[in-house]
């Protein structure tokens, strides 16, 4: 596996934070980080002892679930309650942020923005960043890199698809499962 950059790495632990997310609508995690190393981190959920949505349910009015507090204010509201400087920081998030979470980051002195994935972005946000001299970057993240058993997985897949072989198994199934792998492996 080759190295990772740092603005894959800082990605890969949003998508980790993510997997505590309590939404059943989205799992979004963030990161706050300064000279490459991460001073806060968060993830969509609920309020500290407050009903979850996996266990309520999504309370949504006008297409937010209004029960979670977004990654990206997580991590920001982490920053103030230990009295860590955001300004000057660089956030990274899974999803492009919604337009209240960037009007926070803008506020919070974020200086570069990256993201994951497109998720109805805001022409108003994308504005107030310009506005506000925010550079943000889209950096698409395969969470398929961080694999450690990938080559293992693949030998087994191999043996398996040659002892099908050896089987009769028609050349359609074989395609089949050899096209199923490849999007499995990101082959």
């Amino acid at each position: 596996m080759d190295r990772l950059t740092w603005e894959q790495f800082f990605m890969a632990q949003c998508s980790l934070l993510a997997v505590r997310s309590t939404c059943t609508r989205l799992s979004v995690g963030a990161v706050v980080v300064r000279d490459n190393r991460i001073i806060a981190g968060g993830y969509n959920g609920s309020v500290s002892g407050g009903d979850h949505c996996i266990d309520k349910g999504c309370y949504v009015v006008d297409n937010h679930c209004i029960r979670t507090i977004h990654a990206e204010m997580n991590a920001l509201l982490q920053c103030g309650k230990y009295g860590i400087p955001a300004a000057g920081s660089t956030l990274y998030v899974t999803h492009f942020p919604c337009l209240q979470c960037s009007k926070a980051i803008i506020q919070a002195g974020i200086s570069k923005v990256y993201y994951g994935t497109d998720y109805r972005n805001n022409e108003y946000a994308i504005e107030l960043f310009e506005h506000a001299g925010i550079d943000v970057e889209h950096i698409p993240f395969d969470g398929r890199t961080l694999d450690f058993e990938k080559a293992s997985k693949e030998k087994l897949f191999n043996d398996m698809m040659q002892t099908m072989q050896l089987a009769d198994v028609s050349e359609n199934d074989l395609k089949s499962f050899s096209e199923r792998a490849q999007v499995l492996f990101g082959n």
